[in-house]
């Protein structure tokens, strides 16, 4: 007996349109061409550039536009935006408040506070240091990414070491955030780290340059000066974890340690092999945990 294969009949238009912004709703900081792949999958024939145009067409072109209109509730609904989602918004308020004073000329620049400055010099910072590394980066770099003159760099960081520390303690602070926020409500110690986990992949596949920025000065070695600046804001987070493999009560054969510094390296590693629409964050998570359980679990009653 031949079994006839279900075929989604063609959508119209509207049904095709109404698709699309939808996918932008539900999924905002997804790019277009991960859009297009999922509407196809979904039966919708479109392409990266037809998302592109109906995206544009109702002003949803850019991650910053779709989390403003889930923001006001532009779809009739409420949403509560996600800790990562808001940190997104924040940041583009204050890159476009900084375009809106660098067009006004610079006595409207100067009006700017302080932290919003600031903020803005780290990002730049941040994005340059991944593309080209520390050695290879200027503060003139840095300045002209910013959209600032060098002097107002050095205003806030008196040299481009005090600048990269800047961008590593924020990142740490944004990354121990997101991953306390992520196993708050969690008992079970193995589901709470597991939580931990796909928090961290997430922030080092994302598109936030701090947290990338962040992840490699976890295991890269730097100058010996940078070295020590940074042992302190990555203990901090190396103690969250210290505390999460601790509550296992792993068996005494294995050495909570090296299963620690195992696992941390395993999931900041993710940050080389990642690929969109493969694996999500939490989907990689819950794989390596299952082997590092599982692992634990042949020791079990074992001897040390």
């Amino acid at each position: 007996m031949t079994r006839s294969r279900t075929v989604n009949p063609p959508h119209s238009g509207a049904s095709l349109e109404a698709a699309v912004i939808r996918q932008a709703r539900e999924h905002p900081q997804r790019g277009q061409g991960k859009a297009a792949e999922d509407l196809n999958a979904l039966g919708y024939a479109i392409s990266t550039s037809g998302v592109r145009y109906i995206w544009r067409k109702h002003g949803l072109e850019t991650t910053y536009k779709r989390l403003k209109a889930l923001e006001a509730g532009a779809d009739g609904a409420a949403h509560e935006l996600t800790a990562a989602q808001k940190e997104l918004l924040r940041r583009g308020d204050v890159t476009r408040k900084l375009a809106r004073k660098s067009r006004q000329g610079a006595s409207g620049s100067d009006s700017l506070l302080p932290d919003q400055r600031r903020s803005h010099i780290l990002l730049g910072a941040a994005e340059l240091f991944v593309r080209h590394g520390y050695s290879n980066t200027s503060i003139r770099d840095i300045a002209r990414q910013a959209g600032l003159l060098p002097g107002s760099v050095y205003h806030y960081f008196p040299a481009k070491e005090d600048l990269f520390i800047a961008v590593h303690r924020e990142g740490f602070r944004q990354l121990i955030s997101r991953v306390e926020d992520a196993i708050r409500q969690e008992k079970e110690p193995w589901r709470k780290l597991e939580l931990a986990c796909a928090a961290h992949i997430e922030a080092a596949v994302g598109d936030n340059s701090i947290h990338k920025i962040t992840g490699t000065g976890l295991f890269s070695i730097h100058e010996q000066g940078l070295q020590r600046r940074l042992k302190e804001d990555r203990e901090r987070y190396d103690q969250l974890f210290r505390q999460l493999v601790r509550e296992l009560e792993l068996p005494r054969a294995i050495d909570q340690t090296l299963f620690r510094l195992s696992l941390l390296g395993a999931v900041n590693w993710a940050r080389v092999w990642y690929r969109t629409g493969k694996k999500t964050p939490r989907d990689i998570a819950r794989a390596m945990i299952a082997i590092f359980r599982g692992q634990a679990m042949t020791h079990r009653g074992r001897r040390p």
